[in-house]
């Protein structure tokens, strides 16, 4: 078994999540735990295992979640990638503004 932290720290890449996030954005992410509709998770699709994204949990299916980007002009989600399986819940934005997203 490998041990891995509580936390990480992610950078943010690609427009998906404008206006939320935007590219070079630095996150913490905590690992496990609860997630709620609503909560902007880090998370792989089932489909695409080598691709990690951050996105918006939108409701729990089959096992998984169906994620979104914020930006609804960008389709690199579930819409196109279907169920992921979410690895943390983003906490906090670190850089370059501080911020908690909701």
């Amino acid at each position: 078994m490998r041990w891995q932290l509580p936390l990480f720290a992610v950078l943010v890449r690609g427009p998906s999540m404008v206006p939320t996030l935007r590219a070079g954005d630095a996150l913490i992410v905590r690992r496990g735990g609860r997630v709620r509709a609503g909560d902007v998770v880090v998370a792989r699709f089932r489909s695409r295992p080598d691709l990690l994204v951050v996105k918006r949990a939108v409701r729990e299916i089959d096992g998984g979640w169906w994620v979104q980007g914020d930006n609804a002009l960008v389709h690199d989600d579930s819409r196109a990638y279907g169920v992921a399986d979410v690895i943390g819940r983003v906490l906090i934005r670190y850089y370059p503004r501080l911020g908690r997203l909701g």
